[in-house]
């Protein structure tokens, strides 16, 4: 894998940054042995025709799914577990899990539920998408695997999930990387519209309020012209290929994938009730809970979600140690456009903690 140069690094950071450089880390990886990350190169795009990917997924009970996972590095090194959104997978990472895996940390990468291999154990169980429950099955499945504190890392509803973990059980987290910041949904707020720009950018939420929408969602070819207009919507700089799309499409064709979607955006939009026995914990999360932990926020320069300001949008919601990255040129999927400035932040956050 190639080394990357501190100066081509910075080419891709924003100028406005709170906290210590990346760039200023030393030459080792948690362990004190010689680091990959020590010079990050150019980010951007994928070359055409190279699709790295993980092995066949690996497979546990915890709590109300059986998960799919990926994992890469020593089986006792430091846990990180990455965590994807929506439209996309697991295969978000799988330029940073080996820098990582190099670094010494045990990377987890798990399939959210309704995506990819990850099934739940009843036909029973509540097809329920609000943001608790997955960070209710993010402690099952760390519980599983026998890791009593991890960083945590995401982007889009990843990001959302680790928040809200490091929100509420932050013995949990070790350190946060949050990409788009602050992502803890108050439905309340959410009533309140935003500027007419701003809600253009939310069409599928609206499209998927309608009957029209779940029908759209459930036709397979339409499901993946959406999945692969919004990839280009959110990320209008990352010249992703057609096998590059196609390996991540297939996590689409879960059974519970169209249930839980729409759950999850009705359900932000107070258009559906959540599961009530998680009520207190989004009676919790409604109020905005600060979040204490060591943690590195990334803005993508050119994701239509990104709140202008460099961050200072939702600083106010992170009362520890903390580092703000903005990555020009980089769209909304951060950590498969800019995967080594992805993995950078992961190693930062991590050692803000230990500060």
């Amino acid at each position: 894998m190639r080394m990357f140069s501190r100066r081509s690094f910075w080419k891709i950071v924003g100028a406005s940054a709170v906290g210590t450089p990346l760039a200023a880390r030393a030459a080792t990886g948690p362990a004190g042995a010689a680091g990959m990350l020590t010079d990050p190169d150019e980010q951007g795009v994928s070359a055409a025709g190279e699709h790295p990917s993980f092995a066949a997924p690996r497979q546990v009970r915890a709590g109300v799914l059986n998960v799919g996972y990926a994992e890469a590095g020593p089986a006792h090194g430091p846990a990180v577990v990455l965590l994807h959104g929506w439209p996309y997978d697991i295969h978000s990472y799988t330029d940073v899990a080996p820098l990582l895996a190099a670094e010494g940390y045990r990377v987890i990468v798990p399939y959210l539920r309704g995506y990819g291999t990850t099934r739940f154990l009843s036909p029973r169980t509540i097809r329920d998408g609000q943001q608790s429950v997955f960070a209710v099955d993010l402690i099952a499945l760390m519980d599983t695997l026998g890791i009593e504190r991890a960083v945590l890392a995401g982007f889009d509803w990843g990001s959302r999930t680790a928040d809200i973990v490091a929100a509420l059980w932050p013995e949990r987290c070790k350190a946060l990387v949050s990409v788009t910041g602050y992502l803890i949904t108050n439905r309340k707020a959410n009533k309140r519209p935003q500027p007419p720009k701003v809600e253009w950018a939310w069409w599928y939420q609206y499209y998927f309020a309608t009957e029209r929408g779940v029908l759209g969602l459930e036709n397979p070819d339409y499901r993946r012209q959406l999945a692969r207009l919004v990839w280009r919507f959110n990320s209008p700089t990352w010249h992703f290929d057609n096998a590059t799309f196609a390996r991540t499409a297939a996590a689409f064709r879960n059974p519970d994938y169209v249930r839980i979607v729409i759950n999850n955006y009705r359900w932000r939009l107070g258009l559906t009730a959540g599961d009530p026995r998680y009520d207190g914990l989004e009676r919790r999360l409604a109020k905005g809970p600060v979040i204490g932990v060591p943690t590195v926020t990334l803005d993508g320069g050119r994701d239509p979600f990104t709140p202008a300001g460099g961050g200072a949008a939702y600083r106010d919601k992170f009362s520890g140690p903390y580092a703000h990255r903005t990555l020009k040129g980089i769209g909304h999927n951060v950590p498969q456009e800019a995967p080594e400035a992805f993995a950078h932040a992961v190693v930062e956050a991590d050692r803000l903690r230990r500060r």
